[in-house]
């Protein structure tokens, strides 16, 4: 388990990155059920206005906290997480998308022994999820 008393603020404590595929994308709308077409058809995507295929948010957003889970050992330790959609993740049909993760001490709250861990997530080297915040209850 991770030791509360050797954190500080500004440590990275977790970088990982997730190659994404047209067949992710579509796992992941048979677990998710959601099969909307935007997150596997070019043609559909392109004809509502997007650059192509994107990724689930959700998807993006539950790989941008697994490296936080893995760190901590425990996924219960994890008592809030949340982020802001800001751009999306779009996944060629050939070469899929890179989605990299760095998670950063963002705040110690010695009472509750709670660590915010701040998550930079990022796809072509732009920021995909805004203030992506998850409170790890370290006690």
């Amino acid at each position: 388990m991770v030791d509360y008393s050797s954190l500080t603020k500004g440590d990275v404590v977790a970088e990982e990155s997730f190659h994404l595929t047209r067949d992710n994308l579509v796992r992941y709308a048979g677990a998710s059920g959601d099969f909307n077409p935007i997150h596997y058809r070019d043609d559909v995507a392109i004809s509502v206005g997007l650059p192509g295929v994107l990724a689930h948010g959700m998807l993006t957003m539950g790989l941008a906290v697994q490296p936080v889970s893995n760190w901590v050992g425990d996924p219960a330790r994890i008592v809030d997480y949340q982020v802001r959609f800001t751009r999306p993740v779009l996944v060629d049909g050939a070469t899929g998308a890179d989605v990299t993760v760095t998670a950063t001490v963002g705040a110690l709250e010695e009472e509750t022994q709670v660590a915010r861990i701040d998550l930079t997530v990022k796809y072509n080297d732009e920021t995909v999820l805004g203030k992506a915040q998850v409170r790890v209850n370290l006690a």
